[in-house]
């Protein structure tokens, strides 16, 4: 029924000289915890970080700029919108190069489009007819050098998509063995620290589905040996854990057909054991990762689920997800429909569409499409104090050190002073489009716009 291969399928291309002076510019002078795979302290395994909080642990700058605590900028050799992850200090980036379709739809607003310098981001692929091929990099992350790149062929079909993303828009994940990529046509591939290939699957062959509208962007998540990636897509909807070694099926649970999800996965440590979340059109549901055994479901339909909960002492914070659209409360434990016995409280609008809700210190932070951040006291879901900053927040908020940072995707980042007034530190500006959310290790955040990876760091 499937075919799980072995052997290296595409190039890798490993670093030198000549190809570094190409594709980068110069080093620039001057919860209980959420269950995942073990880290080192300055890893960030994953599109939420080392916990699944996006917090981080260590000393993060406060003020930036284009010319000041900037470590190093380098040039990616593709577009995308994946978030960067760190591992073994190397930043891994996934991207597309190549033609891709685009949906005839109306398409959501750019907003750096009206610069001359800024473009759709599926411009490239609309101006040339290179077949899609997905790259897969590496980078130091001490100096942006490039270590190793992976690219393969992208196998169809192509879903067409909308011009703020691509088919390569799922972030990767790593369990500090083997990195973890999954691609808008249902190419999943894992490659060890070298960027040599160990397995690859195509799951859209195997299982069918991935005819999302706008193209699939759930991400993959890990727990304990296994990969989880989430297909609800109109025809077929499915979870399916693979053998984080191997590439093989360890158990699917079939979700039928019509759900929709562009949420990732994730595993949080319930008071009974782990439970793995998914955030979907229909609700949101809880499974048993290791068998796949649905353990409780909670919530009502919302048409484009994209944000994916936090985790804080038992319970799960989370949006939904599509317009001004619902945020709750959930406490874990739960069986069956836990809608009237779990949700401890639900607010019915004002949550981001995009961005998943932030939270720290017990309270939490949410940043909207239109500018408008909202701080909630954690235990009552009462407002603590909301204001409009303007811009736009597609990327997910990040704390460290007593500091919320937002991430505007006109490239600057207002960074708070966390707590029960608005109080602004510093507003940060790169001039570049970000929409991906960042990562952070070791002292530093890397940010990725639409062509470059920057480490800022002082």
């Amino acid at each position: 029924m499937r075919e799980t291969q072995h052997h290296g399928i595409g190039t890798t291309i490993r670093s030198s000289t000549q190809f570094s002076r190409r594709w980068h510019s110069a080093i620039i002078a001057t919860f209980a915890v959420c269950v995942i795979a073990p880290t080192s302290a300055n890893d960030w395994p994953s599109w939420r970080g080392p916990d699944g909080t996006r917090t981080s642990d260590t000393t993060l700058p406060i003020e930036w700029s284009t010319d000041r605590n900037i470590k190093w900028i380098t040039q990616l050799p593709g577009l995308g919108v994946s978030s960067p992850i760190v591992t073994n200090d190397q930043v891994i980036v996934t991207a597309q190069s190549g033609f891709a379709p685009l949906a005839k739809r109306t398409h959501p607003t750019l907003v750096r489009g009206a610069d001359p310098n800024e473009s759709p981001l599926t411009v490239e692929q609309r101006n040339n007819d290179t077949p899609v091929s997905f790259i897969v990099t590496a980078y130091s992350s001490a100096t942006g050098i490039l270590l190793w790149e992976h690219s393969f062929a992208a196998i169809g079909p192509l879903q067409p998509v909308h011009n703020r993303h691509n088919l390569a828009s799922p972030s990767p994940v790593s369990d500090e063995r083997y990195i973890y990529a999954v691609f808008g046509t249902g190419q999943v591939i894992a490659l060890d620290l070298k960027g040599n290939v160990v397995w690859t699957r195509h799951l859209q062959k195997d299982y069918g589905g991935f005819d999302i509208i706008w193209g699939h962007s759930s991400s993959p998540a890990l727990y304990n040996g296994l990969l989880f990636v989430l297909c609800d897509h109109p025809s077929r909807s499915y979870l399916i854990a693979l053998d984080a070694t191997t590439g093989e099926e360890r158990w699917k649970a079939d979700r039928g057909s019509g759900r929709r999800s562009y949420s990732t996965p994730i595993v949080f440590s319930g008071p009974s054991g782990p439970e793995l979340v998914v955030n979907s059109n229909e609700r949101i549901d809880a499974y048993r990762p290791t068998t796949g055994e649905l353990l409780w479901h909670a919530g009502e339909s919302n048409q484009f689920p994209v944000p994916v909960p936090t985790y804080a002492n038992g319970s799960i914070y989370t949006n939904r997800g599509h317009r001004s659209g619902p945020y709750m409360k959930i406490r874990l434990g739960g069986r069956g429909d836990v809608s009237n016995t779990h949700i401890d409280w639900r607010i019915s609008t004002g949550a981001p569409y995009v961005s998943s809700i932030l939270y720290y210190d017990g309270l939490i932070y949410m940043a909207t499409g239109s500018g408008i951040v909202t701080c909630i006291d954690s235990q009552t879901g009462e407002r603590v104090w909301r204001e409009r900053f303007g811009g736009s927040y597609t990327a997910s908020s990040m704390a460290s050190g007593g500091k919320v940072y937002l991430f505007d995707e006109t490239g600057q980042t207002i960074v708070l002073a966390a707590g029960r007034e608005p109080t602004i530190l510093a507003q940060n500006n790169l001039n570049v489009r970000t929409i991906a959310s960042p990562a952070a290790s070791n002292g530093n955040i890397f940010i990725r716009s639409d062509q470059q990876l920057i480490a800022v760091g002082q």
